[in-house]
């Protein structure tokens, strides 16, 4: 019973034993177990590798899908329903470095802002012109097949037909093919000019006694004179055997005169000092000295009359210059007195440099008084003294007012430069000494 009993036992535990080494897997010189052991490491750390890999990608994309979603928006209308609900916003992580975009700018209107002439504003741009002239258009042919035209000058008088041999002769010497002429007819005959060669091709104006700066400001408006280089506005009376308009517009190019006028021969009627031909032989001068008696003029003087100044009988002016004086030129002030002092303003620059003389092209003023002498009857006796006395009161009459427009302009002046706070002068006046007592 005993030997029967310890073999059993002893089987038994042996039995255990062989059970207890095939939990702890192959023994130890199994060949299986080495290939299983020398393979495993290797693919556990490739198939690591690319589930790190895997998992950056995903995130990556996540990451760029919420930034695009948050730069670009989707909008929604109100009958869409969204595709999908938006996650709860503690469980989406935006990146700090993404800027919250600002809101888009609406479109500049192109139109909103551009200046429009005063009547155009209902039309489109480019049909408005703005600016016209005195050219005659023929009444046939194809009106855009034009020829090039040379650019021309304008020369404007104002006429009476008892100086029609002056004017005649004065007019002449304007070649056609350079200037166009404007006449000024303040006692309307204009009928007695039409057998003049040049007259079907002049632009004929009648208004009874009025003056040239009548007829100038009312019918030389910048807008109608743009075309023209230059604009001469002249007296009648003024005799120019020593002028030449062509090599005079060619000196003041070359001098850079913006307002000029030419030399007064030393016969004429002379008013200022300035205005008389230089007996030093020069093509222009821009000031004259004056050392002795009153108004006296020096090398360091700055204003008219000593410089930058021109008389009112044969002026010439520069397109942009006209720009300027005909705005200066009181609409109720007809003898334009005063006008001459501050036509340097318009100088477009330097009025010391900018107007001038010109000698080598120069004129003779006659004088002749024709303002308060239109009627001017003939005959002899009672009726041609009571004439004379009423032509003499007339002139007076002319001379009165001329005196008053004066005080009134420059009264106007020095209220206009007080009142304009946005206006600097370029030419101020020098502060007054203060009398000693």
């Amino acid at each position: 019973m005993k030997g029967g009993r310890g073999s059993d036992h002893g089987s038994k535990i042996n039995e255990i034993k062989s059970k207890s080494r095939f939990r702890k897997g192959p023994a130890p010189g199994d060949p299986s177990q080495k290939r299983f052991s020398g393979v495993l490491p290797p693919a556990a750390l490739i198939f690591l590798v690319l589930v790190f890999v895997a998992g950056a990608i995903v995130t990556v994309d996540h990451k760029e899908n919420l930034s695009i979603l948050q730069l670009q928006p989707r909008r929604v209308t109100a009958d869409e329903e969204p595709s999908r609900p938006a996650p709860p916003a503690s469980d989406v992580h935006v990146d700090a470095t993404v800027a919250e975009t600002p809101p888009a700018e609406e479109p500049v209107d192109m139109c909103e802002n551009q200046c429009r002439a005063p009547g155009s504003e209902a039309l489109p741009r480019g049909i408005v012109q703005d600016m016209s002239n005195f050219e005659f258009e023929s009444l046939g042919g194809n009106p855009e097949r034009r020829v090039a035209r040379t650019m021309k000058s304008l020369l404007a008088i104002p006429v009476g037909i008892k100086q029609k041999a002056v004017v005649d002769k004065l007019v002449s010497k304007f070649p056609a093919a350079n200037f166009t002429v404007m006449l000024f007819h303040y006692d309307g005959a204009v009928d007695g000019w039409s057998d003049l060669p040049w007259s079907r091709r002049a632009v004929h104006v009648a208004a009874a006694d009025q003056t040239k700066w009548w007829f100038g400001k009312r019918f030389l408006h910048p807008d109608l004179v743009a075309e023209y280089d230059y604009i001469f506005l002249w007296d009648e009376d003024i005799e120019v055997d020593g002028f030449d308009p062509l090599r005079y517009i060619e000196i003041v190019r070359k001098e850079g005169l913006e307002i000029s006028q030419p030399a007064l021969d030393h016969r004429s009627q002379i008013h200022h000092r300035l205005t008389a031909r230089a007996r030093r032989g020069g093509a222009v001068h821009r000031r004259f000295y004056k050392t002795a008696g009153g108004g006296r003029c020096y090398g360091n003087s700055t204003g008219p009359p000593c410089t930058g100044w021109v008389e009112m009988m044969v002026p010439v002016f520069s397109r942009a210059a006209w720009r300027c004086a005909w705005r200066m030129i009181q609409n109720d002030l007809v003898f334009a007195w005063g006008l001459d002092f501050k036509l340097g303003y318009c100088a477009q620059g330097d009025r010391s440099m900018n107007v001038g003389i010109v000698d080598s092209e120069y004129v003779l003023h006659r004088g002749i008084p024709t303002l308060g002498d239109v009627g001017g009857g003939g005959g002899g006796g009672k009726t041609a003294r009571a004439s004379s006395a009423s032509t003499a009161a007339d002139r007076y009459a002319v001379r009165l007012r001329s005196y008053t427009e004066l005080q009134i302009f420059n009264r106007r002046w020095k209220q206009a430069v007080a009142e304009d706070e946005c206006w600097t002068d370029p030419y101020p006046q020098p502060p007054t000494p203060a009398s000693k007592g």
